[in-house]
């Protein structure tokens, strides 16, 4: 896809993903600022900071765990590169600790794919597992959207013991809610 392309398609996803009542209701929101052919999420970021909403990014640690900042918009954000990974976009301001994400009231998730049940399939580095671990121990129950093109809906993905489904996925057609999250 082109930078247009993706341009287009992040601006269809911000859409369909601010119809969702659950983001119309939050206060802050975890989520992430898309890399390479990922759908784009900075129109998303700039709509939920403009409605008033606390949005929390990634900052990722030497173990590939998270830590968390707040995003001021694009301008704000620093490009950083992480030895033998990819380089991210990340909040450049302080950092407000790994549980910060348990606050959140949505959180979004980036992603490969998402079956018929809600299962997401991720990168492999086990990132967002820890996030979604730290939420379960701390009890926290935001809402997790996954946020994906059409043809990244699939019939299944693997899946393991701890894994857990999320609620929706959005893609710039549309939203599909899994009621078994």
């Amino acid at each position: 896809m082109t930078d247009d392309d993706v341009d287009e398609t992040g601006r269809a996803l911000a859409e369909r993903a601010l119809e969702l009542p659950e983001l119309a209701h939050a206060r802050t929101v975890a989520a992430y600022v898309s890399v390479g052919s990922e759908p784009g999420t900075r129109a998303l970021l700039d709509a939920l900071c403009a409605r008033g909403v606390r949005v929390l990014l990634p900052a990722l640690l030497p173990d590939n765990d998270l830590d968390w900042g707040e995003y001021a918009g694009s301008h704000s954000l620093a490009r950083v590169q992480h030895r033998g990974k990819i380089a991210l976009f990340e909040p450049p301001g302080a950092r407000l600790g790994p549980d910060a994400v348990t606050g959140a009231d949505v959180v979004l998730l980036p992603g490969l794919a998402v079956d018929a049940r809600g299962m997401r399939l991720g990168r492999g580095g086990g990132s967002y597992d820890r996030v979604l671990a730290r939420l379960e121990h701390a009890g926290a129950h935001p809402w997790l959207v996954v946020l994906l093109y059409d043809t990244e809906i699939v019939a299944r993905v693997p899946a393991e013991a701890h894994d857990k489904p999320v609620h929706a996925v959005v893609t710039p057609s549309g939203v599909r809610r899994f009621p078994s999250a």
